[in-house]
């Protein structure tokens, strides 16, 4: 029987860090009252026989704080970047001339705000789940190293420990940052 794997420490961190990075990810397609690139991040274009991120068909640009710009590069993409904007429920409305394609933001109602937050919940909790998985994944693999006899009863104490501190500081972090978002979706 080969002998388990090392405790990996940096490995769980690494992970954790990972949980954080793709709140972030999913906090930047949340509309605020400002427009942002990141916003279309998540709308797929059929392009070609195959899904594409609108990125991929043509370049998004901010002229105004509150407008984005999608130069699309093939004639021929123009109205399949339109139907997957609408039918996004991004509640945007895009506006055509030629191979360019506006979307204004408009004001967000207050629903629309506490909908927003709602969703920016439902990521965070999502992000708090994936790092007590990590957790869940360290805390066993001391326990498979303590029963092989590779690692003792205290130094498993102080692993376990050292690894409920990351998680701690981890959902401190995904706590913090949706505070944050919570917040810039909430700005009138």
């Amino acid at each position: 029987m080969a002998a388990p794997a090392p405790f990996n420490a940096a490995d769980i961190k690494r992970r954790m860090s990972g949980a954080i990075d793709a709140l972030k990810h999913d906090f930047g397609s949340l509309r605020t009252g400002r427009a942002s690139p990141s916003l279309l991040d998540p709308i797929m274009v059929d392009a070609y026989g195959s899904k594409s991120p609108i990125n991929a068909v043509g370049s998004v640009t901010v002229p105004e704080p509150r407008l984005l710009q999608i130069n699309v590069w093939d004639r021929g993409l123009v109205i399949a970047v339109e139907k997957a904007i609408q039918q996004s429920n991004l509640g945007l409305n895009p506006q055509t001339e030629g191979q360019v394609i506006r979307l204004r933001m408009p004001d967000l109602t207050q629903d629309r705000r506490k909908e927003l937050v709602k969703v920016a919940h439902t990521y965070a909790e999502k992000a708090r789940v994936a790092v007590r998985n990590v957790r869940r994944d360290g805390m066993d693999q001391i326990k498979v190293l303590e029963k092989a006899s590779a690692m003792g009863e205290d130094e498993a104490k102080d692993k376990s420990d050292e690894v409920q501190k990351m998680t701690d500081a981890t959902i401190k972090d995904i706590d913090g940052s949706l505070k944050s978002k919570e917040a810039e979706i909430m700005q009138v």
